[in-house]
């Protein structure tokens, strides 16, 4: 039985369901010679703002017990930059390129959505809601649904294109903030983003971060985002989801697609082992053929979930997709 691990979400078909996560891929020439193309579903870019920007204060990187804790900030040498010079290298990889868009007001986010609409090589966008919101005393946008919704849905009317609202996977109001983007426009959900948290350095009497506070990363948070898929893709079973947080192996994929995601994005483990994007890829292979499966639209969301289990929250209409885009 031939396979097929091609999927498709919001209209966009990614050869395979293992994508690199934003902030992991660099620009491709630090990749170079040290991961195979064919294997990547897709490559998220590192977040882009209007303007350069330098990014937070060093150290940037504190290693903790099954993760790593991170706080760069929104280094990136700005859309217009990033179009002429690191864009083209990366579409000439053949794989599809999901930009991860990015701003401290919505105007800017504006600006970068616009800059990268009918561009060859970007196929959807991916908002970056962890962002401090300028406008909201500098609270995430994601901290409040109405403005994470603003955003959203703003970005995908602005940029025509497919648009991922990326969210965290704590708080009460994940499920609420989901629907509130998907109701505005948002063709889809990225679960999840780091988990705030700190580090100290006891010689140093200092946080082992210069930011102090950082994203945590890695394996110690998978748990938390297969909880964050599986809820909101039980609440909102008509909008796809990308799981994202401490995928290493194959069986760590085939969780978050069992919870209900549509595809999964590798990232700290690629600053480990580039290669990482492969052995997840043949991981899921493995899966599908032992179980007699052809592919992984077969294994999404089929969880056997307790008859206790509360039932699903009612879903919104979804977004209607724009014209289907591939690689």
């Amino acid at each position: 039985m031939s396979l097929d691990l091609s999927v498709e979400l919001a209209g966009v078909r990614f050869p395979t369901p293992v994508l690199v996560a934003s902030g992991c891929f660099g620009t491709g020439a630090e990749a170079a010679g040290l991961v195979d193309a064919s294997t990547l579903g897709g490559i998220v870019t590192r977040t882009i703002t209007p303007l350069p920007e330098k990014g937070a204060p060093t150290p940037r990187l504190a290693e903790t017990p099954s993760g790593m804790l991170s706080a760069v900030g929104l280094q990136n040498p700005g859309v217009e930059a990033f179009l002429l010079e690191d864009l083209p290298p990366l579409a000439a990889l053949g794989v599809p390129i999901v930009v991860s868009v990015g701003g401290r007001t919505l105007d800017e986010f504006l600006t970068v959505a616009s800059a990268c609409a009918r561009v060859p090589g970007i196929v959807a966008l991916e908002a970056y809601l962890a962002a401090p919101d300028e406008e909201h005393s500098g609270k995430p946008f994601a901290s409040r649904p109405d403005v994470a919704a603003d955003v959203a849905g703003s970005v995908a009317r602005v940029s025509g294109l497919p648009v991922f609202a990326k969210l965290p996977g704590v708080g009460s109001e994940l499920v609420e903030t989901a629907s509130a983007c998907a109701r505005a426009g948002a063709h889809g959900i990225t679960l999840i983003d780091g988990i705030p948290g700190m580090a100290v350095d006891s010689e140093r009497l200092s946080s082992a971060l210069g930011p102090i506070v950082g994203g945590l990363t890695g394996p110690a948070i998978r748990p938390v985002a297969v909880r964050a898929v599986y809820e909101v893709t039980r609440a909102l079973p008509g909008v796809p989801v990308m799981g994202v947080g401490g995928v290493r192996t194959g069986n760590d994929a085939v969780e978050l697609l069992l919870a209900g995601a549509g595809a999964v994005q590798v990232g700290t483990a690629m600053l480990l082992d580039p290669a990482t994007p492969g052995i997840v890829l043949e991981g899921i292979r493995r899966y599908l053929e032992t179980k007699g499966l052809r592919s992984p639209a077969d294994v999404q969301g089929r969880l056997r979930a307790s008859a206790a289990a509360p039932a699903p929250a009612p879903a919104p209409s979804p977004a209607p997709g724009p014209a289907s885009r591939s690689s």
